[in-house]
């Protein structure tokens, strides 16, 4: 429910859609509080399904062996009745208390231009937001937000440029797909002529190089040209060293993501070594009606593991029921003996 037509007022913000962020969704909802999540990629699912979507995790309860997409699709599937709200392609940079420790509220700004009026946080970031890493090209930083972009959060922001894509892996490829009919156009760029991507990516790919739709181009960039911020060309060397330029509006780079605090580290939470000291009643943080759960949070004893996490979560939402709810008790039922449980569920 929104106050006006720019703040987006939730009870609960959930900041990460990996496994343990989406399971939050299930906790909250079984108790009435729906929820907004805000990711920095551009689907659910975490590092699970950005870094190993079909590697075997072995320790989820009830699962001798599933994969990070399977495990990611199940959760969405459990999910569904509670109808979470989606921010992908999304960096939460700022967070303002605006309540008390009773009554705890936040105004919550995005990268994206997204505020949120929220009665609570749940931090679910993993080991932090997920940062596109860099090559070292002289000057980039420049250029970077107008002539050099890591992440698309609009397509249409592109619509009518020269675009040059860097990388071969899915990223590099999708958006090479994605964006090829909007942009002026769109030139790939690789180190080889060979890509991890999926192969059904790089055959679209190379239709359309064949049709004359896109470009496709061997070699590394070393340089920017333009007035900066402004791009008008990356100049590159191919296998042998020889230089060659491509004239562009904008780069895109996909060179992969690492793991950083990012703007966590700005929020005022009490903060160890990157990691954020919780304690094991409600997993909530130094700020009160803010919450960590997953492998961002700290306390005596900790595991990280997925399961570890579903189990902060249940917690945590007991005590996101407190601050949503103050003057309604909260009586904890199992799933299998409520019927108003199940009904929620669709089971009933």
């Amino acid at each position: 429910m929104q106050r006006d037509a720019n703040i987006i007022s939730t009870d609960a913000l959930i900041i990460g859609a990996g496994p343990v962020g989406l399971f939050a969704v299930f906790q909250l909802g079984l108790l009435d509080i729906r929820a907004h999540l805000v990711d920095i990629l551009p689907k659910p699912g975490g590092q699970c399904v950005e870094l190993y979507p079909e590697k075997p995790i072995y320790d989820i309860p009830g699962f001798p062996m599933i994969t990070g997409q399977t495990l990611t699709d199940n959760l969405l599937a459990q999910i569904k009745p509670f109808q979470p709200t989606f921010h992908f392609h999304d960096l939460v940079v700022e967070v303002a208390p605006l309540g008390d420790a009773a009554a705890p509220r936040f105004r919550v700004a995005t990268e994206g231009g997204l505020v949120f009026d929220a009665k609570t946080i749940l931090i679910a970031a993993g080991g932090g937001s997920f940062q596109p890493k860099k090559r070292p090209i002289p000057g980039v930083e420049a250029y970077e937000g107008e002539g050099v972009v890591y992440a698309v959060r609009r397509i249409d922001r592109f619509r009518g440029k020269r675009l040059l894509i860097i990388g071969g892996g899915d990223s590099a490829l999708d958006w090479t797909l994605s964006l090829q009919p909007v942009a002026e156009r769109v030139t790939l760029l690789h180190r080889r002529d060979d890509f991890r991507a999926a192969p059904h990516s790089v055959t679209q790919m190379r239709a359309l190089v064949a049709d004359g739709a896109m470009d496709l181009r061997i070699g590394q960039a070393t340089g920017l040209r333009g007035p900066a911020p402004k791009l008008e060309a990356v100049t590159c060397r191919d296998d042998a060293g020889a230089p060659f330029d491509i004239a562009c509006d904008v780069m895109l780079p996909f060179f992969g993501l690492t793991m950083k605090l990012g703007p966590i580290a700005h929020w005022g939470l009490a903060l160890n070594e990157n990691v954020i000291p919780v304690g094991t009643d409600a997993f909530e943080t130094s700020t009160p009606g803010i919450f960590a759960i997953g492998d961002i949070n700290s306390y005596p004893g900790k595991l990280k593991l997925i399961l570890s996490g579903f189990h902060e979560a249940a917690l945590a939402a007991q005590k996101v029921h407190r601050y949503v709810f103050p003057n309604k008790k909260l009586v904890f039922q199992y799933t299998t003996a409520s019927t108003s449980l199940q009904k929620k569920l669709g089971v009933a």
